[in-house]
């Protein structure tokens, strides 16, 4: 090998060295690529997020007027709020049984009252019309209130049944599992004998079965 082409070589890597780092040198100065404003947004901020918490309902805590008013209050006065705040170890004690009561007893009488009506109003229109538009307008109406008064009918059934179950010391637990229906459920259907889970499962059977 001559002399030119060895003293050509440590050139090149020279050279090349030079280019390498150059290379390198421009890939470690190149800047990092800025957040969008959408990635920045969606970050999650510890003072938002502190704030949340503290007035999240699983920290939030009864009142404790509203749990205790059962107490010092006849059961005429109770109001619905009041029995719904009382603490689950009094489910269904002496006052909740005649709260309940009272408001079974009040839904009999207004059918009883509803019936009375439809009595009057019926008695009232056996006046024959001659206009036949007019005639059958009525007769639409009474078979209208005649299909609530049934319907009622087949409530107050009910409501007498679950009078009994309070005597008996069985209202406010599901017929089919002993558990408690819940006093939500009763405060919206007073008349329930199921909880909602139970409820619902013999809806589901009922709508497969046909039962």
């Amino acid at each position: 090998m001559s002399k030119v082409a060895a003293k050509a070589k440590p050139a090149a890597k020279l050279e090349a060295g030079k280019t390498s780092s150059g290379r390198r040198g421009t890939a470690a100065a190149e800047p990092a690529p800025m957040p969008s404003p959408a990635a920045e947004a969606a970050k999650p901020s510890p003072t938002k997020n502190m704030s949340t918490v503290l007035a999240s309902p699983a920290v939030t805590k009864k009142d404790p007027k509203l749990a205790n008013a059962w107490k010092n209050k006849p059961v005429e006065e109770l109001t619905d709020e009041e029995v719904m705040a009382m603490p689950e170890s009094e489910y269904m004690n002496d006052k909740q049984m005649a709260f309940f009561r009272l408001k079974l007893v009040g839904l009999k009488r207004g059918i009883l009252e509803n019936a009375g009506e439809t009595t009057e109003h019926l008695r009232e229109d056996t006046v024959v019309v001659p206009d036949p538009a007019d005639r059958a307008t009525i007769e639409e109406e009474h078979a209208l209130e005649l299909r609530t008064r049934d319907r009622e009918r087949k409530l107050l059934k009910k409501i007498e049944q679950s009078i009994a179950r309070i005597d008996a010391g069985d209202y406010g637990y599901c017929d089919e599992t002993g558990e408690p229906i819940g006093v939500g459920r009763l405060l919206a259907r007073p008349t329930a004998t199921l909880s909602l889970e139970a409820q619902q499962r013999r809806e589901l059977k009922q709508k497969m079965f046909g039962d």
